[in-house]
């Protein structure tokens, strides 16, 4: 690691203040859960830390009215383990909870979480300039490719980088139409979260869209019907600590044993956390049966891209989708 200053301001704008006086190397850190790793691999080295943890009442979670709200600085674990959440938004509480580890949980805030790079080995482990990757050296190539690419994307790669969004949480949201708050040296502005996330095109060490001194303040997600109905399925190479070979985020708004409406976003498949148009719109107004479950998911795979040898999550995500579409449809009736 090379040095850095630091420093820990109280309020919101000031931490934007601090970033913009620090110039372009400068990081916000809360939990450090990501950043810190990156920094000891080389990855990230960033000259200056803005620490924004002392900022008061960041850390709220507002389950009143007709939507939730999780301040940025939330722990993961707090916001899984609120009643509200687990009883009536499953989907929420579950993917916050399959994610890292306990301890990790404790640390790690949910706006960070949203910001996470990707875990792509190439990536990790080429700070040397072992394997050439383009999200760690822009034009270097990028060794999956060519390489071994058992758990890269099928959805959202180019021949820049297949290397795979890693988040569980940021699926839920983008399934539950979440909205970001942010504020930045232009102001505050809202955001859908799916618009957070850049696909790798030529550019791929340009992840988020995020405006540089940008942050994260709040994560906004309306109340629907489709929250009881709902579950995070992950199925993974070990029961925990473990990311996601496939996932899937569902909810389901039922009228009686019909699909009325359906939210669906796939894990661990994909670039950037990735909705599923074409099975929400094959459910809508069919009953709920596993043959429908699972045409439902072939159909969320439909257009993806395998590698040489990852072609095993195209039926492993179809049936994802449909075992969590069964969950999720009893969820609802109960």
């Amino acid at each position: 690691m090379q040095p850095f200053t630091y420093t820990r301001p109280t309020t919101a704008p000031d931490a934007v203040s601090a970033f913009a006086s620090a110039g372009a190397d400068a990081r916000y850190i809360a939990g450090g859960t990501t950043l810190y790793d990156l920094m000891k691999l080389n990855i990230e080295q960033p000259r200056h830390l803005v620490d924004i943890t002392a900022i008061a009442g960041l850390d709220k979670i507002e389950t009143d009215g007709d939507r939730l709200r999780f301040e940025a600085l939330a722990p993961m674990n707090a916001v899984a383990a609120n009643d509200v959440i687990i009883r009536d938004y499953p989907v929420l509480a579950e993917a916050l909870s399959k994610a890292a580890s306990q301890q990790l949980r404790n640390m790690a805030r949910v706006g960070g979480n949203l910001l996470q790079r990707t875990r792509c080995m190439y990536f990790r482990n080429g700070a040397d300039g072992v394997y050439p990757c383009n999200k760690r050296e822009p034009g270097s190539g990028c060794a999956a490719l060519r390489g071994l690419d058992r758990g890269q994307a099928v959805f959202g790669t180019s021949d820049a980088c297949t290397a795979v969004s890693p988040g569980d949480f940021p699926v839920a949201l983008v399934a539950m139409d979440a909205q970001l708050e942010i504020l930045g040296p232009s102001g505050s502005r809202t955001l859908p979260i799916g618009d957070l996330y850049r696909l790798p095109g030529d550019t791929p060490h340009l992840e988020f869209t995020l405006a540089p001194g940008e942050m994260i303040t709040a994560i906004v997600v309306p109340k629907t019907p489709a929250g009881r109905g709902s579950t995070y399925h992950k199925i993974r190479d070990r029961e925990s600590y473990a990311f996601a070979l496939a996932s899937a985020a569902v909810a389901l708004e039922m009228d009686g044993d019909q699909v009325s409406r359906a939210h669906i976003a796939l894990g661990g498949v994909a670039t950037k956390p990735w909705r599923a148009p074409e099975a929400e719109q094959k459910l809508a107004g069919q009953r709920l049966t596993p043959e429908v479950a699972l045409d439902a998911g072939r159909a969320a795979f439909s257009g993806a891209s395998p590698g040489k040898h990852n072609g095993f999550k195209v039926e492993l995500g179809a049936r994802t989708v449909a075992d969590a579409l069964l969950i999720a449809a009893e969820r609802s009736r109960s």
